[in-house]
């Protein structure tokens, strides 16, 4: 068996702004995570319960600014959107210009992730083994359009995403964690699995 080395963790291109903006639809949509998380679930079926209250805000035209929907060419690019002032959660908007991908990673907390523009690419990943003698094995590929999403909690949580269009795509992503501080939610890298190397 091959062993699953965890790489050094690479983010995406933040945005450098000097403070978050906060626009009636994030007050609503942080209203409404709040209220999810007062009611201590489990790690997946908060994220199931997140992914609901986000699912209304994908596609609505407008949502985000200009700056908001700016991408890097050098890597998909963060823009943070909310901070909850107890760091419970976060609300960021990435940008993937066509063929940007993240590396394969697992994260530090619960994840929602739905798509407000264009399409997405996702890869999931399971460890079999234990120990040195883990092994990344795929396990789905799954093509996300406008208005898909992704509810995710540690550990069945590794996978890639890429933008595997022709333009932008744009995601919204809520964590259970503070963002601002962390800088990122992954929490390990991964190399991939022989057969995709």
């Amino acid at each position: 068996m091959r062993t699953v080395e965890p790489v050094p963790s690479s983010t995406a291109h933040e945005a450098q702004a000097p403070g978050v903006t906060t626009t009636p639809w994030i007050r609503d949509l942080a209203a409404g995570i709040r209220e999810v998380l007062r009611r201590d679930l489990s790690p997946q079926l908060t994220a199931d319960q997140v992914a609901e209250v986000l699912r209304p805000s994908l596609g609505r035209p407008g949502l985000l600014t200009d700056a908001q929907r700016e991408g890097d060419p050098r890597a998909y690019r963060q823009h943070l959107l909310h901070g909850e002032p107890d760091g419970s959660f976060s609300v960021v908007a990435l940008v993937w210009l066509p063929g940007q991908q993240t590396p394969i990673h697992d994260h530090v907390c619960w994840c929602v992730a739905g798509v407000h523009e264009g399409q997405e690419t996702e890869h999931r990943y399971r460890l079999t083994g234990a120990g040195e003698t883990a092994e990344l094995v795929r396990d789905a590929v799954l093509v996300n359009p406008p208005g898909a999403l992704s509810a995710i909690a540690p550990p069945g949580d590794i996978h890639r995403v890429r933008n595997t269009g022709a333009t932008k795509a744009i995601s919204l992503h809520i964590y259970g964690a503070d963002i601002s501080r962390l800088g990122s939610s992954v929490r390990r890298t991964y190399r991939a699995p022989h057969e995709e190397s």
